[in-house]
Parts: structure tokens; C-alpha cells; sequence
């Protein structure tokens, strides 16, 4: 375990007592701005099968691609829900290299998450974050900061990138969803990863998913079907929902398969 000389600055009102899945998410990549609560959760994760680093990892190189894909196709508007703490490339990173005007909206629910994007993004015009919860998209759609940023109107890429898996059931993920596609624009698109319960060892998914509800967090596998009901209203790019290497990879220095059940797609809105 790597031995940490400090803590990050907390915000007001934040428990440090009780993990983060945004700050967990953060020290699998690596990232120093997480706290000694959420270190121990991702070490308990690590001792699993579930193998949580590489798919971290992995998750964030389909953000990479995803985004330079949809850049290369005339998007230059992006809302990544449940964004998390930033991580370098961010989106509006990969975005900008391809079309500097680029327009990002990063969303998420956790204080944190909030100030620190707030501070570094501080400088940037045309790149926000706002504290609201995917799950009330309502609040997300009609926040006036997001109004004043992203033009419906205009094609508009959603970005849903290890979010949905921590969204039960009974809380309605595809009528989520459905609630963001009636405000988008011919054009416009929806990027998933998400963990799946298919093919997966029970006893791994029976592991994280303990670690995480000792964590007092959700923790819920879809099935590819399931799953395949997220992109209503969406017509699947090539290749596909796949696992997440498979998704355009631009190269692959890792042989060793990714053994953690997470699948990745992007969907453009069906005309």
C-alpha cells in the first residue's frame, strides 16, 4: 500500500469518514485526491478477482477513444454525467485536440468532485462543472449554468462512463436515459461503459459486490440484455457493445484479457 504524507483540502460539509466511489475511481488511477477511507475500500476491492485497476484503466482509455471518435464526427458539445475527479486527458482535453471549440459539461454529485474541477477549470471558457445527480435529470436539464453552455439544438455527445452500474434497478436507468435523448439533436450521441453479469465468475461479483456495500454503495450488473435496453432510441456504432479493448483500439500493449465484466458502446440518435 503506498504510504500517504497528506490529505487533499475538504470542503464543507463532506464526510471523510465514508467513501467516495469518485475518490476510489481516483486512487485506481493513481490520482492523489482521495482520502485514507476511500484508499482502504479500493485496497479491500484490489484483493478481489475483479482485478478494479485495470479496469479503471481501461475505462479511461474508452473515454479517450470514445471522445476522439465523436470529435472526428462533428460533436463538439459533450455532457459527462457523473463526471469524477479530473483525471488528465479529460474530456475537453481529448475533445480540443480534434476541435479546439469544443463545449464540455461535467456533472456530478459529490462536493469534491465539484471543487476541485472548479479550480481547475477556473480559466477555461466554455468548459463547466455543476453539482447535480444523474439520477434527477430534471435538475441536470435544467440547471441555468448548463443552459448557458451547451445549445440543445446542436448535436450533443451524453456521456455515461462507469456510472450506471452504481444506479439500481428499481431507480429506472433507461427512463434516465430516455429523459436526456428527448432533449438531444439529430446528430447527437450516447456513450456507456457499464459493468454486465453475463459471463461473469460469481465469486468475483460476489466480492465487489460486499466490498462496495460495506462501503454503503450500490453495486448492480446488468445483463447484455439489460443493457442493450440503455440504448433505446439509439442506433450502435461499429463495433458495437463490447468489452472495452475491443472498443476501436488504437493499439494494444496489454495481451493479458481484461478479466473484469465490463462492456463499453457508443449509439448515435436513431433519425
Amino acid at each position: 500500500m503506498v504510504t500517504r504524507k497528506y490529505e487533499p483540502r475538504v470542503p464543507e460539509g463532506v464526510d471523510v469518514t465514508r467513501p467516495s466511489i469518485a475518490r476510489i475511481y481516483d486512487y485506481l488511477l493513481f490520482g492523489k485526491d482521495n482520502f485514507a477511507v476511500d484508499r482502504a475500500a479500493a485496497e479491500k476491492l484490489m484483493e478481489s478477482r475483479l482485478d478494479p485497476r485495470r479496469l479503471a484503466l481501461a475505462n479511461r482509455g474508452f473515454l479517450g477513444r470514445a471522445v476522439r471518435f465523436l470529435a472526428r464526427h462533428g460533436v463538439s458539445q459533450f455532457l459527462d454525467l457523473g463526471s469524477g475527479l479530473p483525471t488528465s486527458p479529460s474530456v475537453h482535453e481529448v475533445a480540443r485536440d480534434v476541435a479546439p471549440a469544443t463545449r464540455v459539461v461535467y456533472v456530478d454529485h459529490d462536493p469534491i468532485v465539484v471543487a476541485h474541477n472548479d479550480a481547475l477549470l477556473a480559466t477555461r471558457d466554455g468548459v463547466i462543472t455543476i453539482r447535480a445527480d444523474v439520477r434527477d435529470p430534471d435538475a441536470v436539464l435544467g440547471h441555468d449554468a448548463l443552459a448557458a453552455c451547451i445549445d440543445f439544438g446542436q448535436p450533443v455527445a451524453v456521456l455515461l462512463l462507469g456510472v450506471l452500474h452504481f444506479i439500481s434497478c428499481d431507480e429506472d436507468a433507461p427512463g434516465i436515459i430516455a429523459r436526456f435523448r428527448e432533449r438531444l439533436a439529430p446528430g447527437s450521441h450516447l456513450a456507456v461503459s457499464i459493468g454486465t453479469s453475463d459471463s461473469a465468475d460469481p465469486e468475483m461479483l460476489a466480492e465487489a459486490t460486499t466490498t462496495y456495500a460495506d462501503a454503503r454503495m450500490p453495486f448492480t450488473l446488468r445483463s447484455r440484455a439489460q443493457i442493450m435496453d440503455l440504448f433505446d432510441g439509439f442506433d450502435l456504432v461499429e463495433p458495437g457493445l463490447v468489452p472495452l479493448p475491443e472498443w476501436r483500439p488504437e493499439f494494444n500493449t496489454d495481451p493479458t484479457p481484461l478479466k473484469g465484466p465490463t462492456l463499453g458502446a457508443v449509439a448515435r440518435l436513431a433519425a
